[in-house]
Formats: structure tokens, sequence, C-alpha cells
């Protein structure tokens, strides 16, 4: 008895191995490469080695032992840990808002014909194009002591100087308030592209059947600008929570703890406290919440 192999079908892995083989593969491989090898050293490697750390109770001058899971609850039962996430979220839920409303508002403005349209869109970029450095220490020197330019101005119309950066509720606004001066151009920038790729017969239609602008605006330019918004609010969150420049350079975190988010404190532990451990353990908590949030948010995108 004989036994007819059927050999028009390859085998799956013979066939996977062709194509990987095939020319229009090869090419994009090599030229990728580069770039992958890259990423895997800049950006793997020391999230690898960073996820390592937090497992272990290392400082800045030696490589600490195995200790599991201890630096995640020792983090987890601190209070510290629930006031920077507090104040992370109010923090980034605040630039959010305000960047948005700001932003939209400001780019309606600009889409329209006016004189000096195009000096303006250059100065409204400028809190976003001037360093962090230098724009957050011209805002201290305003706003820190009794002699600062904003307490001077407050004197000569009569009233009490405020000290923004030694006051916890003051502080948090001032921090809040330079965020979104520092934020909302990016804002502005990319809602005005999208309002300006809006197909303008949907305004036509709405004005024939009689809608206000109000109505126009609600049920024609929100719509069209909806995915772009969550991609942009998904942007300044992750934004927003990373900022470590605005809370530390206004006031170090302070006073007594009030502006400090989860990458200040993660600072502290790492380089204050020397506890490496620590600090990366913050770190992937802060990126695990982030990551969290962008998973529901683009599902929500997707459902929409």
């Amino acid at each position: 008895m004989s036994i007819v192999l059927n050999t028009s079908e390859a085998p799956a892995w013979r066939t996977r191995a062709r194509q990987l083989a095939a020319p229009e593969f090869v090419t994009p491989a090599i030229l990728l490469a580069p770039s992958i090898l890259l990423l895997v050293v800049v950006v793997a490697y020391p999230m690898i080695q960073g996820l390592f750390f937090s497992f272990t109770d290392g400082s800045l001058m030696k490589a600490g032992k195995w200790v599991g899971i201890d630096n995640y609850t020792k983090l987890l039962s601190s209070p510290a840990f629930y006031h920077s996430l507090r104040f992370s979220a109010i923090f980034a839920v605040c630039n959010i808002v305000g960047c948005y409303l700001l932003g939209l508002g400001l780019a309606l403005l600009l889409q329209k014909d006016m004189p000096g349209r195009g000096v303006f869109r250059v100065l409204l970029l400028l809190p976003w194009i001037v360093p962090s450095l230098v724009s957050i220490v011209s805002w201290r020197w305003m706003i820190a002591d009794e002699g600062a330019l904003f307490n001077q101005i407050i004197k000569l119309f009569g009233g009490s100087p405020i000290y923004f950066l030694s006051d916890s509720t003051w502080a948090v606004i001032v921090v809040i308030l330079i965020k979104i001066w520092r934020s909302f151009p990016f804002m502005m920038l990319s809602l005005l592209a999208a309002l300006q790729s809006i197909d303008r017969s949907l305004y036509e239609a709405a004005a024939i059947d009689g809608a206000t602008r109000w109505q126009s605006f609600w049920n024609v330019t929100l719509p069209q600008i909806k995915n772009i918004s969550i991609v942009l609010c998904l942007l300044m969150t992750i934004w927003t929570v990373n900022d470590f420049d605005t809370p530390w350079l206004l006031a170090q975190g302070g006073p007594a703890n009030a502006t400090e988010n989860l990458v200040v404190l993660a600072y502290r532990f790492t380089f204050a406290r020397n506890d490496v451990g620590m600090g990366s353990a913050t770190s992937f908590i802060t990126l695990f919440v982030l990551m969290t949030l962008v998973f529901f948010l683009l599902r929500w995108q997707r459902r929409s």
C-alpha cells in the first residue's frame, strides 16, 4: 500500500519563513533596525533596569538586595503617596479643563478674519516657546515675596501683600495657573488646526435649518473635534502628571508638600532620601496609573 503525500500545501512555519525572507519585508526591517536598536538602548533597557531597582533596597551609592514588593507595600501604605496622588489628579484635571476652555476659546477667536491675527498667534505661542526654566523663574520673581511685582501692584491699590508661595492654598492655585499659562498654546494651536479642517458646508446646512450660533457650535463644531479633543486631553494628562519643572522650580513641592506631585515625590525618594527602590516604585506606579487612564480613554474614543 502506498501513501501519497500532499505537497501542494507547505507547513505554516515554512510559509512564514518565506514571507519574512521576501524583499518587501527585508528592506523595511533593515531600515527600521537602527531605530529599534536605539529605542531598546534608550527606552527599554532603562525601564527594565528601573523595574529591577523597584524590587531592591539600593541607594545611589550601592546596589541593594532583593526585597520583593516591600517598596510597593510601603509606598501604598504611605500618606505622602496618597497626598501626591491627590495633588497630581487635581493638577491634571484643572490644567486640562483650563487649557481646553482657554485654548478652544482663543482658537475660535483666531479663526475669524480680524486685523493683526498673525501677530496675535505668535504672541499667544510665547508661553509655550519660552524655555520652562526662564518662564517659571520669571514667575517666581514676580510672586515670591512681599517685594515682588504682584505684591507691589496690590499695595498700590491699598491691599495687603499675599505670600503666594508660603501659603499652601495660594501655592496650589499659583502652580495650577502657571501650568495652564504654559500649556494652553499647544491646545489652542491643535484645536485651531482641527477647526480649520471642518467642512464649511456643515455650517451652511445648519444655517439653512435655522440653527443659531450656539446650536451650530454644539451640534457641528464639538462633534467634529471630539476625537482630536480626546487625544489632546490624553496628551495633556500625561504631560501634566509627569511635570516636574512647574511645582519644583516654583515651590520645590512646598509649602508643607502642598504642591508635591508623584514625580516630585519620586525625586525626593531618590535624591533627597537616597532610596532608589522607593523612587523607582513611585515612578512605576505613576506609569501604571497613566497606562490605565490611557487604556480607558482610547476605548472611549473607539466607541465614540
